[in-house]
């Protein structure tokens, strides 16, 4: 599955990958949290924004690294799209909430 050479694939991977890793981070820092307060606390400190979105865009990192490495270019230039419209959006959630 995962040695598939496809950029809507990698467009897959790249979506997937940073939900999983909010997820994940959710439920490691802030389980004692309902989600709503957990974004609602995002909202308020925007600040936390980005300590949030790092271990998201991480994961896609270490996706694009792995198949730029196993030479499989399209599924690496899929991940690397969405990861720069997460960093954007990111940013931009940053600066106007």
């Amino acid at each position: 599955m995962f040695k598939k050479d496809n950029f809507k694939f990698g467009i897959l991977l790249g979506f997937v990958a940073p939900i999983l890793s909010l997820v994940i981070y959710y439920f490691a820092k802030f389980r004692m949290f309902s989600v709503k307060d957990f974004f609602s606390f995002l909202g308020t400190n925007t600040n936390q924004i980005t300590a949030v979105s790092v271990p998201c865009l991480v994961l896609n990192i270490a996706l694009f690294t792995f198949y730029t490495n196993s030479q499989r270019d399209r599924t690496a230039r899929g991940v690397f799209a969405i990861t720069l419209l997460y960093a954007i959006t990111a940013l931009v959630l940053k600066f106007v909430l």
